[in-house]
């Protein structure tokens, strides 16, 4: 398991629940998560992928915690488990 197959993952589960895991890119605002994560009802996660037992970088926490002190749910997703752990949080 990689961290390709785990964002593989993430966008077929994700398509199948009925959302939408967009690539985000912010040209000039480094830090952020890859993915925008959106599922009916207004619920919207940004996903921060790693490979299996990596740590977000120093940046990447910091814009994990403006994110989260913003009001939006971030997740670290490094495992298939972490991808269904996040939908059960998102989708029910």
């Amino acid at each position: 398991m990689n961290e390709v197959s785990i964002e593989k993952r993430l966008k077929k589960k994700v398509n199948e629940n009925g959302g939408l895991a967009l690539k985000l890119v912010s040209p000039g605002f480094a830090g952020v998560p890859d993915r925008l994560v959106l599922f009916p009802g207004s619920k919207i996660a940004f996903v921060e992928l790693k490979a299996p037992a990596k740590k977000l970088r120093a940046l990447q926490q910091k814009r994990k915690k403006q994110l989260v002190g913003l009001g939006f749910k971030v997740f670290k997703i490094d495992s298939y488990e972490a991808v269904d752990r996040m939908l059960e949080e998102m989708v029910l």
